[in-house]
Protein backbone atom coordinates (compact mmCIF):
# COMPACT_ATOMS: atom_id res chain seq x y z
CA UNK A 1 0.00 0.00 0.00
CA UNK A 2 2.69 2.29 0.95
CA UNK A 3 3.65 2.08 -2.72
CA UNK A 4 0.48 4.54 -3.71
CA UNK A 5 1.60 8.06 -3.64
CA UNK A 6 -1.50 9.31 -1.38
CA UNK A 7 -0.63 7.17 1.21
CA UNK A 8 2.23 7.28 3.56
CA UNK A 9 4.02 4.99 6.37
CA UNK A 10 2.17 6.62 8.81
CA UNK A 11 -1.59 5.51 7.27
CA UNK A 12 -0.57 2.32 7.24
CA UNK A 13 1.34 1.28 10.87
CA UNK A 14 -2.50 2.87 12.15
CA UNK A 15 -3.56 -0.65 11.80
CA UNK A 16 -0.83 -2.71 13.00
CA UNK A 17 -0.62 -2.89 16.89
CA UNK A 18 2.38 -4.52 16.78
CA UNK A 19 4.19 -1.68 14.61
CA UNK A 20 7.42 -0.71 16.46
CA UNK A 21 7.97 3.20 17.03
CA UNK A 22 10.36 4.01 14.89
CA UNK A 23 11.27 7.63 14.81
CA UNK A 24 9.88 10.28 12.21
CA UNK A 25 13.61 9.95 10.23
CA UNK A 26 13.30 6.40 9.91
CA UNK A 27 9.60 5.90 9.05
CA UNK A 28 10.37 8.41 6.57
CA UNK A 29 13.39 6.51 5.13
CA UNK A 30 11.14 3.42 5.14
CA UNK A 31 8.64 4.97 3.26
CA UNK A 32 11.41 6.04 0.35
CA UNK A 33 12.93 2.87 0.12
CA UNK A 34 8.96 1.28 -1.09
CA UNK A 35 8.01 3.88 -2.79
CA UNK A 36 11.75 3.83 -5.18
CA UNK A 37 12.10 0.22 -5.15
CA UNK A 38 11.54 -0.17 -8.27
CA UNK A 39 13.43 3.20 -9.87
CA UNK A 40 15.89 1.48 -7.52
CA UNK A 41 16.34 -1.82 -8.70
CA UNK A 42 16.56 -0.22 -12.53
CA UNK A 43 19.25 2.22 -12.14
CA UNK A 44 21.05 -0.97 -10.50
CA UNK A 45 20.11 -2.86 -13.32
CA UNK A 46 21.34 -0.06 -15.47
CA UNK A 47 24.30 -0.11 -13.71
CA UNK A 48 25.27 -3.63 -14.10
CA UNK A 49 24.66 -3.42 -17.66
CA UNK A 50 27.11 -0.67 -18.10
CA UNK A 51 29.89 -2.57 -16.02
CA UNK A 52 28.83 -5.14 -19.11
CA UNK A 53 29.81 -2.82 -21.53
CA UNK A 54 33.06 -1.43 -20.37
CA UNK A 55 34.57 -5.41 -20.59
CA UNK A 56 33.83 -4.99 -23.95
CA UNK A 57 36.80 -4.23 -25.76
CA UNK A 58 37.22 -2.37 -29.29
CA UNK A 59 39.93 -3.63 -31.26
CA UNK A 60 42.11 -0.11 -31.91
CA UNK A 61 42.98 -0.99 -35.47
CA UNK A 62 39.08 -0.91 -36.58
CA UNK A 63 37.71 1.70 -38.89
CA UNK A 64 34.52 2.73 -37.90
CA UNK A 65 34.16 4.35 -41.33
CA UNK A 66 33.99 0.57 -42.68
CA UNK A 67 31.52 -0.24 -40.19
CA UNK A 68 28.03 -0.08 -42.31
CA UNK A 69 24.73 1.00 -40.02
CA UNK A 70 27.16 3.52 -37.97
CA UNK A 71 25.58 7.28 -38.07
CA UNK A 72 27.91 9.56 -40.36
CA UNK A 73 28.82 11.39 -36.98
CA UNK A 74 29.46 7.88 -34.96
CA UNK A 75 31.79 7.19 -37.44
CA UNK A 76 33.92 10.70 -37.45
CA UNK A 77 33.82 10.90 -33.84
CA UNK A 78 34.67 7.20 -33.08
CA UNK A 79 37.29 7.77 -35.44
CA UNK A 80 38.49 10.08 -33.84
CA UNK A 81 38.22 9.62 -30.21
CA UNK A 82 39.27 5.80 -30.86
CA UNK A 83 37.33 4.38 -27.80
CA UNK A 84 38.89 1.78 -26.00
CA UNK A 85 35.68 -0.01 -25.21
CA UNK A 86 32.14 -0.06 -25.80
CA UNK A 87 31.22 1.52 -22.63
CA UNK A 88 33.50 4.60 -23.64
CA UNK A 89 31.91 4.31 -26.62
CA UNK A 90 28.63 5.06 -25.36
CA UNK A 91 29.06 7.59 -23.38
CA UNK A 92 30.71 9.64 -26.68
CA UNK A 93 28.42 12.37 -28.25
CA UNK A 94 26.98 12.16 -31.49
CA UNK A 95 26.90 8.37 -30.73
CA UNK A 96 23.35 7.23 -30.45
CA UNK A 97 21.86 3.59 -28.96
CA UNK A 98 21.32 2.60 -32.50
CA UNK A 99 25.21 3.06 -32.94
CA UNK A 100 26.19 1.04 -29.98
CA UNK A 101 24.13 -1.79 -30.85
CA UNK A 102 25.62 -1.26 -34.40
CA UNK A 103 29.09 -1.92 -32.28
CA UNK A 104 27.96 -4.57 -30.41
CA UNK A 105 27.04 -6.82 -33.81
CA UNK A 106 30.55 -5.79 -35.35
CA UNK A 107 31.78 -7.04 -32.07
CA UNK A 108 30.23 -9.88 -32.40
CA UNK A 109 30.50 -10.98 -35.99
CA UNK A 110 35.00 -9.92 -35.35
CA UNK A 111 34.87 -12.09 -32.98
CA UNK A 112 32.89 -14.68 -34.56
CA UNK A 113 35.65 -14.34 -37.58
CA UNK A 114 38.72 -14.85 -35.74
CA UNK A 115 37.70 -17.51 -33.88
CA UNK A 116 37.40 -19.27 -37.47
Amino acid sequence: MIRRPQISYDDVIMFDDNAPDFSREIREQVEIEIKYEGYIKKQLSQVAEMRKLENKKLPQDVSYKQIVGLSLEAREKLDKIRPINIGQASRTSGVSPADISVLLIYLQQHREANND
